[in-house]
């Protein structure tokens, strides 16, 4: 087995259970025709920090595994953390089986397994693989996931954001009873409930898993201040905001969105659950869908239309590199909208870019507000599931950060 020495003065970071080891932190690493794998990580007097996996190809060419020095890295310790994760997930099989069957059944390295995001849709589990570790230690997964699930159908997918930097393929894999098969026909949609609304995705499609179950607390806070309120449902993809927003007695629901295919299975959506009684049958009549950039959409909207206004963009900063370019989006966009809604209204806002804190979009906000002569009220600060736990020595896992604010002019 090889070891890998961490440079003087970054290793601290790493006594601390930080998991993520890049090439400029290692004094000595494995040859470069050293296949990827276990590997002990010291530091420059050979003190043991933890173990974990190396692979040259990998953008973080270094995972920290476990800090136990005692610990030995095989394939049952891999099946122990992926069943380990899944147990930890038993409340939402038991106390909430009538009224949601959709959420997070891994999440990466804040359940210690780099690279994994698995999400249970009903009876349908998605994987998606964003890093090589995860890529190799895939079947593991499946076969866990199988024996303790038993789902109708499995579904893998690559993470297409992370496929060029981890040279993986971009690819779906379908399984069924642990074994690969190749769909002979159209996969029909598999459907589940979230909060007592009814849901439709087609698995291995749509944006990553193909739907956010993280953000499921959060519509049912905002669904809170939209009673007889006119509202905009800004990168609105499948409804989920929109959906819980009828429910609530919104009197209207602008939805915007970027793919005319998401703004389809919204309006799908909405039917689904008009036929099950779990939205009125006004509620079709309640909504109209446009599809545009959301950053030019805003600047069309007439000023003092909206009581409430949702913005859940998707991720503008995949690293830390891009974060200066992000928040001047975040910027824009909020101020945007803090100039366009009325006086008193209230603004739902959201940034899932990992790489970006708390602190920096919360000051992004604060400025956004300067900009546009407005005063903000915090009235709720808001987070992902407990699906999602953020990891507290992996800071990046608090990836969702959202306020709801009231915009006084």
């Amino acid at each position: 087995m090889d070891n890998v020495v961490i440079k003087q003065g970054k290793e601290k970071l790493l006594l601390r259970h930080h998991p993520w080891v890049f090439s400029g932190a290692m004094e000595q690493s494995p040859s470069d025709t050293q296949p990827a794998g276990v590997v002990r990580v010291e530091t420059t007097e050979g003190r043991f920090i933890a173990w974990g996996w190396y692979d040259k190809d990998s953008h973080i060419q270094l995972h920290l595994l476990s800090w136990r020095e005692a610990c030995t890295i095989n394939d049952q310790w891999w099946r122990k953390m992926f069943r380990d994760a899944i147990l930890r997930r038993k409340s939402f099989f038991t106390d909430k089986g009538s009224s949601t069957t959709c959420f997070r059944l891994i999440h990466g390295e804040a359940d210690f397994l780099p690279g994994f995001a698995v999400d249970v849709y009903g009876t349908v589990v998605r994987v998606i693989v964003s890093a090589r570790v995860a890529w190799d230690h895939l079947p593991i997964c499946i076969e866990t996931i199988e024996s303790l699930l038993h789902p109708s159908m499995i579904v893998m997918t690559t993470d297409p954001a992370f496929c060029g930097i981890e040279r993986l393929p971009e690819t779906v894999q379908w399984y069924k009873k642990g074994s690969r098969f190749t769909p002979e026909e159209k996969i029909a949609p598999a459907r589940f409930r979230e909060n007592g609304i009814l849901f439709e995705i087609i698995p291995g499609k749509g944006q990553k898993s193909g739907f956010f179950c993280d953000q499921r607390d959060n519509r049912l806070a905002v669904a809170q201040y939209v009673a007889g309120a006119t509202v905009l449902d800004g990168c609105c993809y499948t409804g989920a905001f929109t959906l819980q927003a009828l429910k609530a007695g919104a009197a209207h629901v602008d939805c915007i969105d970027s793919s005319d295919d998401a703004l389809k299975q919204l309006l799908t959506n909405i039917h689904i659950n008009q036929d099950a009684g779990s939205l009125p049958l006004d509620a079709r009549d309640r909504v109209t869908t446009s599809q545009g950039n959301i950053f030019e959409s805003l600047r069309q909207l007439p000023a003092n239309l909206y009581d409430v206004m949702i913005l859940d963009p998707p991720k503008l900063a995949q690293t830390k590199k891009q974060i200066d370019q992000a928040s001047k989006a975040y910027k824009d966009m909020n101020r945007v909208a803090m100039e366009k809604i009325k006086d008193g209204g209230i603004l739902a806002t959201f940034s899932c870019s990992g790489a970006l804190s708390r602190d920096q979009f919360r000051t992004i906000l604060a400025w956004a507000a300067k900009d546009a002569g407005v005063e903000l009220q915090i009235l709720r600060q808001l987070s992902q599931g407990e699906d999602h736990p953020i990891r507290m020595s992996f800071p990046e896992s608090e990836y969702l950060k959202g306020y709801i604010v009231r915009v006084m002019k």
